[in-house]
């Protein structure tokens, strides 16, 4: 037997209920869903797993918290007013002696520290303290690929809100007014899809300075017209239905009907696209911060580990990790875009 048909299908639930229900059966899709959604939860408490900084430390009887409190290195025994680096010889000495004792992340290294202490000139091999090595710039590269996967898949969730909003947006109107309101709609969306959205990027990265802001807005400018067809596609389909006409025959008005009775029938290609959305997203962040259009210098970014690993061929490390990262990303979110697709297709519902 197929293993994604062990679990049987309730016919008599809700559509909804027998969509996920179909999901789960899907075992592939469904073990994506899980293991994004754990590396995205560990990735939003990137500073509870990657730190230079404890989380607690006991000095002289007296407790403190270096990760939501600035102490001077004079706090614990230095010469300097300036802040404490908890990676120096001296100051672990200082927290290891006479009871004292702190308590580090498993991961000792942020996403901005360097290690001044290694024993390898940068980019340095894996070793005992830097267990995927460091890049160029001698930051920790387990440190880079956390904080650069959480900035990739939050900056992917904000791209893929903005860009479904505002193609169902466009959709919904083409679709359910459709005559002159559709045609001027195609129009514009032509001409605004012929428009060369690198070089529009390239321009901006010349007069602005870098952001995800800016990255966000610009790449929200075109990244909702591929959905707004498919709405507009459910809505012209639908807008033909015996219930709409009901709904006009009985005086109800046009941002109801969209809303409460032709929207939730025209949502499947917008939940079945989600997870390729994303992956869009993903692959457009990482392609920009390749070519330095990307995100500001000094932020943790997956592209630039890969530029980094282009530059340093005998750093296989660097190449190696970042390419497992993205691989593993995508391949979740297909895999998961797959199932919501079967999920939502009522033929296979049927022969299920």
């Amino acid at each position: 037997m197929n293993q994604k048909n062990k679990i049987p299908l309730n016919t008599s639930l809700s559509p909804s209920r027998r969509a996920w229900q179909q999901f789960r059966r899907n075992r592939l899709g469904f073990y994506s869903l899980l293991a994004f959604a754990c590396m995205l939860l560990l990735s939003l408490g990137a500073e509870l797993m990657s730190n230079d900084r404890p989380l607690l430390v006991r000095y002289n009887g007296e407790f403190y918290t270096p990760l939501w409190h600035d102490y001077p290195e004079t706090t614990f025994g230095g010469d300097f007013q300036t802040a404490t680096d908890y990676l120096d010889p001296f100051i672990q000495a200082q927290l290891s002696q006479n009871g004292n004792w702190a308590l580090f992340t498993p991961n000792r290294y942020g996403a901005q520290t360097l290690n001044y202490f290694a024993q390898a000139p940068n980019p340095a091999p894996p070793s005992k303290a830097n267990w995927l090595g460091t890049d160029e710039r001698g930051r920790d590269m387990l440190a880079q690929l956390i904080y650069g996967f959480r900035i990739s898949a939050l900056f992917a969730l904000a791209l893929t809100a903005v860009g479904v909003v505002l193609g169902i947006i466009a959709g919904a109107i083409q679709g359910f007014f459709g005559g002159k309101i559709d045609l001027v709609f195609q129009r514009f969306i032509e001409i605004w899809g012929s428009m060369p959205e690198l070089y529009l990027l390239i321009i901006f990265s010349a007069v602005l300075a870098p952001s995800l802001g800016l990255l966000l807005v610009l790449l929200s400018l075109f990244g909702w017209m591929g959905l707004s067809d498919y709405v507009r596609a459910e809505f012209l389909r639908n807008r033909q239905l015996d219930y709409v006409k009901a709904a006009r025959a009985l005086g109800v008005s046009n941002r109801e009907i969209i809303w409460r009775h032709i929207l939730p029938n025209s949502m499947t290609p917008v939940v079945t696209f989600l997870p390729f959305r994303m992956s869009a997203a993903i692959l457009a962040l990482t392609s920009l911060d390749f070519l330095g259009l990307g995100v500001p210098p000094g932020t943790p970014s997956l592209g630039e580990l890969l530029s980094q690993g282009k530059n340093n061929v005998d750093a296989w490390w660097i190449s190696l990790s970042t390419f497992a990262v993205l691989v593993t990303t995508l391949l979740l979110l297909t895999f998961m875009g797959d199932a919501l697709r079967d999920a939502l297709d009522p033929r296979k519902g049927q022969a299920a």
